[in-house]
């Protein structure tokens, strides 16, 4: 059944909710990762979700942190500036019946400026395209201790991208898909 102001709907591929279907709002320029790429990621991440703390920033449709949290993350943060969509990301944990997870409706970037409280070990940092989010957001997680020491962050951005990441970030693999450009870093521990 279709939610009011719904657009969609994305599927979870794996785990505990495996098969569930979520609604998506309705909002400008929000487009979940599709199954293709998220099963890959997933597929590069192998065991990495486990107890996991998990950050989905810019979180949209939460297909990365849903999935995450499918395959047993133990605490999902899923940060969204619309407030519509926030709701709709709250309205959703309510329907996974999960406890461990929860939305921060809030700029991303204003998020992710004060010093973390606790480290997560997976982060997802999949912005708006075309707006020089990604750059901003990556360097925030490393500066402001969001980080464990041997964290993964995936990225999506737009194809053609020059994107750095931190200097002790690993890249781990890397996707071309469409109009996406998908990478997995792992973080090393600075001297």
């Amino acid at each position: 059944m279709a939610v009011k102001g719904t657009s969609g709907q994305i599927r979870i591929i794996s785990g505990q909710y495996r098969g569930r279907k979520l609604p998506v709002w309705d909002a400008e320029g929000l487009r979940p990762t599709t199954d293709r790429v998220r099963e890959t990621v997933f597929n590069w991440l192998q065991g990495q979700t486990l107890e996991a703390r998990v950050l989905d920033c810019f979180a949209g449709a939460g297909s990365l942190g849903f999935e995450a949290l499918s395959r047993h993350a133990s605490a999902l943060v899923l940060v969204e500036k619309d407030k519509a969509v926030a709701r709709q990301l709250a309205d959703n944990l309510g329907r996974l019946g999960s406890d461990k997870g929860q939305v921060v409706e809030a700029d991303v970037l204003a998020y992710l400026q004060k010093p973390a409280s606790q480290p997560f070990d997976l982060v997802f940092v999949d912005p708006p395209f075309h707006k020089g989010l990604a750059a901003k957001a990556l360097a925030l997680l490393e500066s402001q201790g969001w980080l464990a020491e041997s964290a993964w962050v995936y990225v999506e951005v737009e194809q053609g991208l020059a994107l750095e990441a931190p200097g002790n970030w690993r890249l781990h693999r890397e996707l071309n898909a469409g109009q996406v450009q998908a990478r997995l870093y792992q973080r090393e521990e600075t001297e």
